[in-house]
């Protein structure tokens, strides 16, 4: 494991300069060339996310609300919980700035790639209905894209683990359960590997029942949970109000801190912010396209209004208030990292059982997560072969789950943040390329709207 997080390491940074020019830049771009509109028609968004749009003959296999679930499921999560924490431990408070302005520009990444795919919607082997980079990669840019779309199904295989939540739901259980003195006496090692095979366990009842299933528990958990640990945070600040604004001030004071004590100065916070912006709302990495093509949506400017909240759920809002509590808890001054420092903040701010229910709301996000993951990478395998071997991903996927148990914060980390990386690459220019498409559908829309047509 040692080996493989050195190399790992190594290559990471090869990776800064083309993320940080074709997310940040390449995102910049598109908020301009969309002249703010996806932003302009925020509440409109709310509305058709209501289900006030919703048209059962249009063609899908889950609701704009169920594809917006999942995709959230997938990324309000242990990014937002630990990742946050590990990006105030690896930057300073500064960092959750960059986190902001990352996420806003990611709001117009969604916009763009998940109206992209209804526009470009696939059929697998099976003739079942597929959206995502791969299928607006080759039938938007035509066939001579082929080797792009190929090389963001294979980045998308490791990407794809849920390495990261394994890992941080096992640390979690961990510190709070001490299951070694409070339940078996057994060896720490021992222990992560039994969290490890009863996740997994957990996780395939769910993964083997396809993407309806999927839908169905990510919607049912995902509003409801991020509703309790919304209600958790905002008692801890009422409780701190008097904090808030010192919080607030430290994260803006620090954004630009020249001298900065993150590994690369104020260059490697700033790459801190974006990575971890990218890893919580996945904007720009092509995952969300994936199930916002399965939604039962004709119209593809709807559909990428509709996904155009999820950074803004899952980033402006959870990761603030996460990074809130940290700040003004003072756990952020410890050296732990990860879900231990957000888990300590919890402990501290609320009478002492706040790990405990921090322990709660983590379970449900780490299986919704899981659940949700599993659909990525089944798709990136089929397309990658053919649908009935794509399916073989499920249990490749639910065995790195035990070993992302035992394994290093640093080797998951470093493997997802690698990943991710890469499969912007080609998501981004096939984004970029095809946006002039996107600007005239939604030139459509907006003409239908002002009919009264859509």
């Amino acid at each position: 494991m040692d080996t493989i997080n050195d190399f790992i390491a190594n290559a990471l940074p090869y990776t800064e300069w083309p993320m940080f020019l074709l997310l940040i830049g390449g995102g910049l771009f598109l908020v301009f060339y969309s002249k703010l509109m996806p932003y302009r028609f925020f509440g409109h968004a709310i509305a058709i996310t209501a289900g006030k749009y919703d048209n059962s003959n249009s063609k899908g296999e889950v609701s704009s609300f169920q594809a917006l679930s999942a995709a959230v499921a997938a990324t309000v999560g242990l990014g937002n919980i630990s990742g946050v924490a590990i990006a105030i431990h690896d930057g300073g408070p500064g960092v959750v700035f960059w986190i902001w302005m990352t996420a806003l520009i990611g709001m117009c990444i969604k916009f763009y790639s998940c109206s992209l795919a209804i526009m470009y919607r696939g059929t697998d082997s099976d003739g079942k209905l597929q959206g995502g980079p791969m299928y607006y990669i080759t039938r938007g840019l035509g066939e001579k894209a082929r080797p792009l779309a190929i090389f963001f199904a294979i980045c998308g295989l490791f990407g794809f683990l849920g390495v990261f939540t394994a890992n941080q739901f096992t640390e979690t259980f961990m510190s709070v359960v001490e299951p070694g003195s409070n339940i078996i006496e057994m060896s720490d090692e021992n222990w992560k590997w039994t969290i490890g095979l009863i996740l997994a366990i957990i996780t395939s009842f769910v993964i083997f029942g396809g993407l309806t299933k999927i839908a169905k528990v990510a919607s049912a958990i995902v509003p409801f949970m991020v509703a309790v640990y919304l209600i958790a945070v905002i008692a801890v600040m009422a409780m701190n109000s008097g904090q808030i604004f010192p919080a607030l001030k430290m994260i803006f004071t620090e954004a630009w801190n020249f001298k900065s004590l993150a590994t690369g100065g104020f260059w490697g916070l700033v790459i801190i912010g974006v990575r971890r912006a990218m890893f919580s709302n996945e904007a720009g990495l092509g995952s969300a396209p994936m199930y916002h093509g399965q939604s039962k949506n004709d119209e593809p400017i709807r559909e990428g209004l509709v996904a155009m909240l999820g950074p803004f759920i899952d980033t402006i809002l959870v990761c603030t208030f996460t990074a809130i509590v940290i700040i003004l808890s003072g756990a952020y001054l410890e050296d732990s990292s990860g879900i231990v420092m957000t888990l300590s903040a919890f402990e501290r701010t609320l009478f002492g059982w706040g790990d405990i229910l921090l322990m709660v709301i983590v379970t449900a996000f780490a299986l919704s997560t899981l659940f949700t993951y599993s659909y990525y990478g089944v798709k990136s395998l089929s397309f990658l072969t053919n649908a009935k071997i794509g399916k073989l991903y499920n249990w490749y996927f639910v065995i790195m789950i035990v070993f992302a148990a035992v394994a290093s914060l640093e080797l998951v980390k470093n493997l997802i943040d690698l990943s991710y990386a890469l499969m912007v690459i080609p998501n981004m220019i096939a984004v970029l390329l095809l946006a002039p498409k996107v600007n005239v559908e939604l030139k459509k829309y907006i003409i239908k709207l002002k009919d009264g047509r859509s």
